[in-house]
């Protein structure tokens, strides 16, 4: 299993694949009452072009999601669950001061690098309240549960806007020689986790890969149609319902993500023909195929101007899937 992230050459990452793809379904279709920008074919080429992204495609040796996240609370903990290229380890930290840690990403930036536990904890100054770690085997995918110890008397992290954050959780290379092949050499993972004052569901808020060279990235998520079927280097996630994006910006966590629910197609929401290849930016929908991409100065799904654009798998990529799934179509039961 390989799991790759997307960046330009000037921003951080947009994406990681390889995760468990999550979307929701939609009641309308495309074209009822969504106006969008279209040129027909004898219409001569807009001045007004969209910017094509120029992306570089590097290996992500982590990955991490929440297992059963209904069940997580401070009081009866959380299970994650691991998935790396590589042997790694992953250290829990509970009641993880805020402002600590964004001091030490940029840390990692101008004074030292954070390749290990050790030292993200010595730039955090210790300030945690608890630490929990566990060795990661290559492609283990074990189960891993963490909970705070009950002599800790801990049932919520106080009101906001809160100094602590829930859980942090960081994936680290366990051998040295790795660090020197992979661009990534940490992940750093921001997890809520309900307590006695904010019941919002677990889940991941924010991911941070940090690079050998100094430089750390923003995790973004994809927005792509409920069943379509995710490019080998792609990443897909929901939008937040109403309710949970209430809650999160009242603590303050919400991010800039759109409210919409995904249109229910298995290929471009514009043609129903074309598989889904486009990044739309900053909405990050990925809704249009190579065909219909050069048509929209408009994202076909929330009508946000679509100031940057880029693909998931480039022409050449697109046909050596192609090509691989037509022989598996052919070979069975076939004589040649």
């Amino acid at each position: 299993m390989e799991i790759h992230a997307f960046f330009s050459s000037d921003l951080g990452p947009v994406n990681r694949g390889g995760a468990v793809a999550r979307s929701s379904a939609h009641s309308s279709r495309f074209g009822l009452g969504v106006p969008v920008i279209l040129r027909n074919s004898e219409e001569a080429e807009s001045s007004t072009r969209v910017l094509k992204k120029r992306m570089r495609q590097v290996k992500n040796p982590f990955g991490l999601e929440i297992h059963n996240p209904a069940a997580a609370s401070v009081t009866r903990g959380v299970t994650l669950t691991p998935d790396c290229l590589e042997d790694c380890v992953l250290t829990c930290y509970w009641g993880c001061n805020v402002q600590k840690l964004h001091e030490a990403l940029q840390k990692h930036v101008y004074c030292f690098r954070i390749k290990t536990p050790q030292a993200l904890e010595d730039a955090l100054y210790n300030e945690y309240l608890y630490k929990q770690q566990y060795f990661i085997k290559k492609n283990d995918k074990a189960e891993k549960y963490c909970q705070l110890p009950e002599d800790a008397q801990v049932v919520d992290f106080g009101p906001v806007p809160r100094a602590r954050y829930p859980l942090v959780a960081l994936l680290t290379l366990a051998d040295e020689e790795d660090r020197e092949i992979y661009d990534i050499i940490a992940m750093v993972a921001v997890i809520h986790v309900p307590d006695e004052s904010y019941r919002l569901s677990c889940r991941i808020l924010y991911q941070y890969l940090l690079l050998a060279q100094g430089q750390y990235h923003d995790l973004k998520q994809l927005f792509m149609s409920a069943n379509s079927p995710a490019p080998s280097c792609s990443d897909t996630s929901p939008g937040e319902s109403s309710t949970d994006r209430g809650l999160l910006e009242k603590a303050g966590l919400a991010a800039d993500e759109p409210e919409l629910q995904e249109e229910n197609s298995k290929d471009c929401v514009v043609c129903q023909n074309g598989p889904v290849n486009w990044v739309l930016l900053p909405c990050r929908h990925t809704c249009l195929c190579d065909g219909c991409i050069r048509y929209f100065q408009q994202c076909p799904m929330c009508r946000q101007f679509v100031q940057e654009s880029f693909p998931l798998c480039s022409k050449k990529e697109q046909d050596e899937d192609e090509s691989t799934r037509v022989l598996q179509d052919v070979l069975p039961g076939r004589v040649f």
